[in-house]
C-alpha cells in the first residue's frame, strides 16, 4: 500500500513538473523574446545610426545590448522544445543554443559592472582624464570580457556532449539535468561564484563608491549634486535587479543538481518540488534582458534625446513624402512678399 501511495505521489509531482515545462516555460520564453527583442533592437540600431561620437560608456552599453539581443534569440527555440516535450532533432543545434544562452547570461552582468565602473569614474574624473574612460580601453576591456565569459562557459560543452550520448542524442535538457562524468555540481558552483557572485559584489562596491563620492561632494559644495543623483539610483537599481532575478535561479540550480547527485535520495517529492521552483526561477532570471533597455534610457549619455530627435526627423520626412504638396505650399507662401 505504501509503495502504491508513494508511486502515485511521485507521478503527481512529475505531472506538475511536466505541465510547467510545457506551458509555463514555452509561454514565458515567447513573451520575453517578443518584448525584449524589440527593446534591445531599438537600442542597437539607435546607437549604430544616431550616435555621432563613441565614448567608453557607449561601447559598454552597445556590447550589453548586443549580448541581450543574442541571448533573446535563443529563447524561441527553447520555447519550441519545451512545447514539444524537449524532443530534439538536431543535438548540435541544442548545444549551440544552450552555450550561447549561458554565455550571454553571464556577459550581461559583466557589462553592467563596466557601465557602473564608468559612471563611478566619470563622477570622480568629470573631464574624462582617466585612462579607463578612453574608447580604446573600453574596446580592450570588452574584448577581454567576451574571452573570459567563453572560458567560463566552455566546460559546459563537455557536459552537454556527455549528456547527449547518455540520452542517445534525442533530448535537449537544461543545465541542472545534464548527466556526465564531469562533476556538474562543482562546475555549477564555480560558475555561480565567478559569473554571478563576484560581479554582483563589484556592482555593490561601485554603488557604495558612487554614494561616498556624492556625500563628499555635498559636504564640500554644501549643495545637493542633483546631476549625479540619477546615476546612483540607476546603479543601485541594477544591483538590486540582478540580486532579485539571478539569486533564486542560481541557488535552485545548485540545489537541484545536488539532489540528483546525493545519496541517499531526498524525501518523497522534495527533489521534484525543488525542480518545480527551479523551473519557475528560470524565466525570472532571463527577465533581465527585457528590463535592461529601460536602464539604457536612464544611463545613456543623451541617448534618449538623440533617438527622439532622429525619430522626429524620420516622421517629418515620411509625412512630407506622403503629402509633397504641403511642402510646396509652404515654400510658395514663404516666397510671396508681404504687401504694405
Amino acid at each position: 500500500m505504501d509503495s502504491y501511495w508513494n508511486s502515485t505521489m511521485r507521478r503527481d509531482c512529475e505531472v506538475v513538473k511536466e505541465t510547467l515545462q510545457t506551458y509555463y516555460l514555452s509561454v514565458s520564453y515567447s513573451l520575453e523574446f517578443c518584448v525584449g527583442f524589440l527593446g534591445n533592437l531599438v537600442v542597437v540600431l539607435g546607437y549604430m545610426l544616431c550616435l555621432p561620437q563613441w565614448q567608453s560608456f557607449n561601447i559598454y552599453l552597445m556590447n550589453l545590448a548586443v549580448s541581450d539581443l543574442i541571448f533573446l534569440c535563443t529563447l524561441p527555440r527553447l520555447a519550441y522544445l519545451y512545447a514539444n516535450d524537449q524532443k530534439e532533432s538536431s543535438p548540435y543545434a541544442c548545444m549551440v543554443n544552450r552555450y550561447i544562452l549561458h554565455m550571454n547570461l553571464y556577459s550581461s552582468i559583466l557589462f553592467m559592472v563596466w557601465l557602473s565602473m564608468d559612471r563611478f569614474l566619470l563622477i570622480k574624473h568629470p573631464f574624462r582624464n582617466h585612462y579607463l574612460l578612453r574608447s580604446r580601453t573600453a574596446l580592450i576591456v570588452s574584448g577581454l570580457t567576451w574571452l573570459a565569459v567563453n572560458v567560463q562557459v566552455c566546460p559546459l560543452i563537455i557536459l552537454m556532449i556527455q549528456d547527449q550520448e547518455y540520452r542517445n542524442w534525442s533530448t535537449c535538457t537544461d543545465f541542472a539535468s545534464l548527466k556526465g562524468q564531469v562533476n556538474s555540481l562543482n562546475y555549477s558552483l564555480g560558475l555561480t561564484l565567478t559569473g554571478y557572485v563576484l560581479p554582483l559584489i563589484a556592482l555593490c562596491c561601485f554603488s557604495y563608491q558612487i554614494a561616498h563620492l556624492l556625500r563628499v561632494q555635498e559636504t564640500v559644495v554644501q549643495q545637493r549634486g542633483r546631476s549625479f543623483k540619477r546615476p546612483l539610483r540607476v546603479v543601485v537599481s541594477v544591483a538590486a535587479m540582478f540580486f532579485c532575478l539571478y539569486t533564486p535561479y542560481h541557488v535552485l540550480r545548485n540545489v537541484t543538481i545536488a539532489y540528483q547527485l546525493s545519496w541517499p535520495r531526498p524525501p518523497l517529492c522534495t527533489s521534484v518540488y525543488t525542480q518545480v521552483l527551479y523551473i519557475l526561477s528560470r524565466p525570472l532570471a532571463f527577465l533581465h534582458s527585457v528590463i535592461n533597455p529601460v536602464f539604457y534610457f536612464f544611463m545613456g549619455d543623451k541617448f534618449k534625446e538623440l533617438l527622439s530627435k532622429n525619430l522626429r526627423k524620420l516622421l517629418r520626412k515620411t509625412e512630407q513624402q506622403k503629402n509633397p504638396s504641403l511642402d510646396l505650399q509652404l515654400k510658395v507662401a514663404c516666397s510671396i512678399p508681404n504687401g504694405d
